[in-house]
């Protein structure tokens, strides 16, 4: 069979820098932070007290009142979204091609917001103030399933969950999908929405969050810095949609990138630390890089996963190392967790986005706070700030708990 070309024809975000792609893009290239105080709760009790929320978000922008206080915030994350990158990409989906447009998403941990609020309603008021939407509501495969409610999208319907990696493991299984003429296009990316009493302090309890910057939140995201001390938890969204390059140019679609490869590995080493050899992290960023048939050398700017966490920064600076030899230093790696804090399952899909950005206008953004070099972590992560750069290649990882990893490696698109 002859393998299909797949490019990107709309691009959507919702995150802590801007509630559309235009402003989040502008804010990410002005070096801007998005993480403040947490306002979602009281946060006063937490040692950690700082987040990268989504400000001024209202639903009933995008969807009728009573359909809204049936969706968790992720989901009402992700039918917003679904319905700017169906209108960015200009794609009208109708009865005769519904079912060759596929909804394929990322979400990390679903309605924690859900779960808590009436975990404690059958707690204080017993089983029968338990809503009947409770499950709908938090489970996470409703993300996709609203979008397709929303959208009228009847193709494959799947959500992806694998932690940090599941936005990259839905947009790389999107652009297979498309490559084996499964369908012809695809809403894909990440959501995510967990800043809330058990989200915080289940990662405070794992050591895994800032606690020492509250006073100065937007410097307490810093990766590969040497004075990072854990990563701070956002929320948000980012879609692509990825389309046939035949299907695209037919219907005289702008293309804003093309996808080349996709690289997928397990560690089988640890619920939560990656390989200190970083071993599964470099192979999946080689995968991908195989699959697109090029040499290490050809790729130009990482988006780097870059949580601001010790034991990750440094395993992916070694698996960069290892898969680029001496051109890992002339890469130019940016962090975009440094300005909106780690959007978990989302994190991907939100990258995702402003990779293909920096493709599409000559932009690589640079990573916010990366002030005291690391002798671990010494290549340059684009410290000194946003930079002019026709860039060919940009590969873009994500890794979870559990050993999971994903790389998505986008490229200019080119006729």
């Amino acid at each position: 069979m002859t393998k299909k070309r797949v490019v990107v024809t709309g691009l959507a975000t919702l995150n802590p820098l801007g509630k559309d792609l235009e402003s989040s893009w502008e804010n990410l290239v002005a070096g801007k932070s998005g993480i403040g105080p947490i306002t979602r709760f009281d946060a006063s009790e937490f040692s950690s007290k700082i987040a990268g929320e989504v400000k001024d978000f209202d639903p009933v922008e995008y969807m009728p009142v009573k359909e809204a206080r049936r969706m968790d915030r992720f989901v009402q994350f992700a039918v917003a979204t679904g319905q700017m990158v169906v209108e960015h990409s200009g794609l009208v989906i109708n009865d005769e091609n519904a079912g060759r447009v596929a909804v394929l998403l990322g979400v990390g941990l679903g309605g924690l917001d859900t779960i808590e609020v009436f975990h404690t309603k059958l707690m204080e008021a017993g089983p029968n103030k338990v809503s009947p939407f409770m499950i709908p509501m938090l489970i996470s495969n409703m993300a996709p399933g609203q979008v397709s409610i929303f959208t009228g999208a009847k193709g494959p319907n799947v959500v992806f969950t694998s932690a940090c990696a599941s936005g990259t493991h839905a947009i790389g299984h999107a652009y297979t999908e498309i490559v084996m003429g499964r369908c012809d296009a695809a809403i894909t990316g990440g959501v995510e929405s967990t800043i809330t009493p058990m989200g915080v302090s289940g990662f405070t309890s794992l050591k895994a969050l800032c606690s020492n910057r509250n006073d100065t939140p937007e410097i307490a995201s810093r990766p590969f810095d040497g004075e990072r001390s854990g990563f701070v938890i956002g929320e948000g969204s980012g879609f692509l949609m990825l389309e046939s390059l035949e299907h695209a140019q037919a219907r005289g679609a702008n293309i804003y990138a093309e996808v080349v490869g996709f690289g997928s590995t397990g560690d089988a080493y640890h619920i939560t630390a990656p390989r200190e050899d970083a071993d599964g992290m470099a192979r999946c960023m080689k995968a991908a890089i195989d699959e697109a048939g090029i040499a290490p050398s050809d790729v130009d700017v990482i988006n780097a996963h870059g949580t601001s966490t010790n034991l990750n920064d440094k395993a992916e600076t070694l698996a960069m190392k290892k898969v680029f030899g001496d051109h890992a230093y002339k890469l130019r790696i940016s962090a975009n967790k440094s300005q909106t804090g780690h959007l978990l399952g989302a994190a991907g899909g939100m990258e995702g986005v402003f990779s293909c950005m920096t493709l599409h206008k000559g932009i690589v953004p640079g990573t916010a706070n990366y002030t005291s070099p690391d002798p671990d972590c010494d290549l340059n992560y684009m410290g000194s700030g946003t930079e002019e750069y026709q860039a060919k290649y940009v590969l873009s990882n994500n890794f979870g708990f559990g050993g999971t990893n994903a790389s998505i490696l986008f490229k200019r698109f080119a006729d």
